[in-house]
């Protein structure tokens, strides 16, 4: 796999530039342009001016309302905050709610949530409509950096990754391990929620669970992969009929992100 490029130096979680990767015919992403993070917030003056030389002129946050209003984006002069939030902010559904009620009992109750939240990420019209907007905001944006965010940048911002990165031809192993390497970059955030847990006096199926809610697993993209499959007939026909996205806008989106021959 191509090693990916991690802003490590800048205190957002999972900064990670997508430029580099390989595309569609031969034709690399341009560096400076997509950038996937987790939550913007508590940003120092050198984080912000950082980013400003770097390019960046817009942000989109993925998370929900009541997400944003807890831990809003660090305001950066100069730089647009679009809010497309990719899951509803209403009640947990009884079986969810279930799921969690069960986190220090049953083993698997976390990552079942997880394979859960990813079938709904793709099913759910909402949801859809979500990557909808975020891959036509990314498309209008004619130069600069974008950077497209949730909580922790792993699972609504994995996802929305996935359909960028095959939009712009990568190729599939590579789209998993870029996908996976947010265990890698986030493991600081995994150790201080175990020693958290172990803090509280929570037991060894409370820490299970946590770790499966805290990482990303080959499980969960397999999940929203073969959901697509089995649903919605593949990836292509899914982005055509539930994304509303054509081939002529995915012309056009790799002419912009991707270097020229």
């Amino acid at each position: 796999m191509q090693e990916p490029v991690v802003l490590d130096h800048i205190k957002i979680p999972n900064a990670r530039d997508l430029g580099g990767y390989l595309g569609a015919d031969g034709r690399k992403i341009l560096k400076k342009r997509l950038l996937r993070t987790g939550k913007i917030i508590d940003l120092s003056n050198d984080d912000k001016k950082f980013l400003i030389n770097y390019g960046v002129k817009t942000v989109i946050d993925l998370r929900t309302p009541s997400e944003y209003n807890v831990n809003p984006d660090t305001p950066i002069e100069g730089v647009e905050d679009v809010h497309i939030p990719v899951h509803r902010d209403a009640k947990l559904d009884t079986k969810l709610i279930a799921m969690r009620q069960t986190y220090d009992k049953v083993q698997y109750a976390g990552f079942k949530s997880m394979c859960y939240q990813y079938r709904r990420s793709i099913t759910e019209p909402f949801s859809q409509n979500a990557f909808k907007k975020i891959l036509e905001t990314l498309a209008s944006q004619k130069d600069g950096a974008t950077i497209f965010h949730c909580s922790e940048g792993k699972d609504r911002t994995g996802l929305t990754t996935v359909f960028i990165l095959y939009l712009l031809g990568v190729n599939w192993e590579t789209i998993r391990q870029d996908y996976l390497y947010s265990n890698f970059t986030l493991r600081d955030y995994q150790a201080a929620m175990d020693k958290k847990i172990i803090a509280e006096g929570g037991n060894d199926i409370l820490r299970s669970n946590i770790r499966s809610l805290a990482g990303v697993a080959n499980e969960y993209l397999d999940t929203a992969l073969l959901t697509i499959k089995q649903e919605y007939d593949g990836i292509d026909n899914f982005i055509h009929n539930q994304l509303g996205l054509d081939q002529e806008f995915i012309q056009e989106f790799r002419n912009l992100y991707l270097e020229v021959k």
